[in-house]
C-alpha cells in the first residue's frame, strides 16, 4: 500500500450476540490490528443503536489501551455538541496521561443519533451544533493549555497536546480543519458524495498550525476481504440486507425475499449508495481497489471499515488486507 492503513471498529452487536460479547471483540480486534501494523484504531460515539456498542468512547478506549501496548486508539469521532469541552478535555486528559503518545480525538458535529434521543434523552438542541468551531478551539485550548477561559484549566488534560483530528462528511468540515490547520477525515465509508470536492478545498485551504505543517487526509471505506470472490460477494450481500433492515425497518427482522425486495426499491438503493466504497473480493482485489481509492480521495491514510456480517469475518478480513497491503508492525 502507499499509504498507511487504520481501522474504524463499529464495536457491532451481531444478532443472537450480547453486548459484552461485542465489547470483547473489540479488544481482540485491537490487539490483531497492533500485531499486523495497522496506524490506529478508532471509535465512534452513536446513541440508540443497538447494534453498535462504542456510545461510551472514552470508556471504550480506555478498556481496549489497557489490553493493547504501542497501537494508537481513539475517537472516530466524539460528537463535541453533546458535551462540554471540559469534559472531553478531562476524558481524553486522563486516557492520554494513562498511555501518553498512544491517544487520538476526533470530533464530529454531527449528534450521532436521531432527533428524539438528540432532544430528550441527550437533552441537546440543534442549536448546540452552531459553535462547533469556537467549541474546537476552547477543547483545544484546554488540551495544550492555553485555555480560552480565564481561571479554568482541565486537569487531567493541560498540556497532554492530545492530536485533534475533525471529522466531517460535507465541505463544512473540510473548511474548518483548513482554517484550524488540522488533520481532517472524510466519511466516505457511509456519505461518499461529496469527497473529492471536500479533499480539494480543505488542501486548496489549509493553514499550518502547531499541531500540523502539512495537510494530512484520512478518507474512509469499507472492505470485505475473503480467501474467494464468491465468497465476499456472498458476505457483502448479506451486509447490505442486514444494513438495509437497519436503516429502513429498525428493530425488525427480515426474511431474504423481504430484503432482497427492499433492496430494488429506490430506498433501497439509497441505502446502497451510501456504501459506494467498498473494497469486496479477494486480497489481491482488495488490495487493488484501496490503491486506486486512495489516488481517488487524494488520501494520506485510509481508515477502513471491516464490514462483513460476523465477528469471525471481519476478524479475517482485517487480516487478509494486512496481508495483501503488505503491512508491517512497527
Amino acid at each position: 500500500m502507499t499509504v498507511p492503513l487504520s481501522v474504524l471498529d463499529l464495536a457491532t452487536v451481531d444478532r443472537g450476540t450480547e453486548i459484552g460479547d461485542a465489547l470483547h471483540q473489540t479488544v481482540a480486534v485491537a490487539r490483531r490490528a497492533e500485531e499486523l501494523g495497522y496506524r490506529r484504531v478508532w471509535y465512534a460515539e452513536h446513541h440508540n443503536m443497538k447494534s453498535i456498542a462504542s456510545s461510551a468512547t472514552s470508556v471504550l478506549i480506555a478498556h481496549v489501551a489497557a489490553h493493547t501496548s504501542t497501537i494508537r486508539l481513539g475517537a472516530g469521532g466524539v460528537m463535541l455538541p453533546n458535551h462540554s469541552p471540559l469534559t472531553i478535555a478531562e476524558q481524553f486528559g486522563t486516557l492520554a496521561s494513562l498511555h501518553p503518545g498512544r491517544i487520538d480525538l476526533g470530533l464530529g458535529r454531527a449528534p450521532g443519533t436521531d432527533q428524539v434521543t438528540l432532544l430528550q434523552a441527550l437533552r441537546r438542541d440543534h442549536q448546540a451544533a452552531d459553535t462547533f468551531p469556537q467549541d474546537v478551539q476552547e477543547l483545544q485550548g484546554f488540551l495544550t493549555g492555553e485555555s480560552r477561559i480565564s481561571g479554568v484549566d482541565a486537569f487531567p488534560g493541560k498540556g497532554t497536546n492530545v492530536p485533534l483530528y475533525i471529522l466531517g462528511s460535507s465541505l463544512y468540515g473540510a473548511q474548518l480543519a483548513a482554517l484550524l490547520g488540522l488533520p481532517y477525515g472524510f466519511a466516505s465509508h457511509f456519505a461518499p458524495d461529496a469527497l473529492e470536492q471536500a479533499v480539494a478545498i480543505y488542501r486548496q485551504r489549509f493553514r499550518p498550525s502547531e499541531q500540523l505543517a502539512e495537510p494530512h487526509v484520512i478518507a474512509g471505506v469499507n472492505v470485505i476481504a475473503a480467501p474467494s470472490e464468491e465468497e465476499a460477494l456472498e458476505l457483502q450481500l448479506r451486509t447490505r440486507r442486514r444494513r438495509l433492515a437497519r436503516f429502513l425497518v429498525p428493530g425488525r427482522d427480515l426474511s431474504d425475499d423481504e430484503a432482497d425486495t427492499l433492496l430494488a426499491s429506490p430506498q433501497g438503493q439509497q441505502v446502497l449508495g451510501m456504501m459506494r466504497y467498498t473494497a469486496t473480493g479477494s486480497p489481491e482485489a482488495v488490495r487493488e481497489y484501496l490503491d486506486w481509492f486512495a489516488d481517488h480521495a487524494s488520501a494520506d491514510e485510509l481508515i477502513v471499515v471491516h464490514s462483513a456480517p460476523t465477528a469471525e469475518t471481519r476478524l479475517r478480513s482485517l487480516e487478509l488486507t494486512a496481508a495483501a497491503a503488505e503491512l508491517q508492525p512497527t
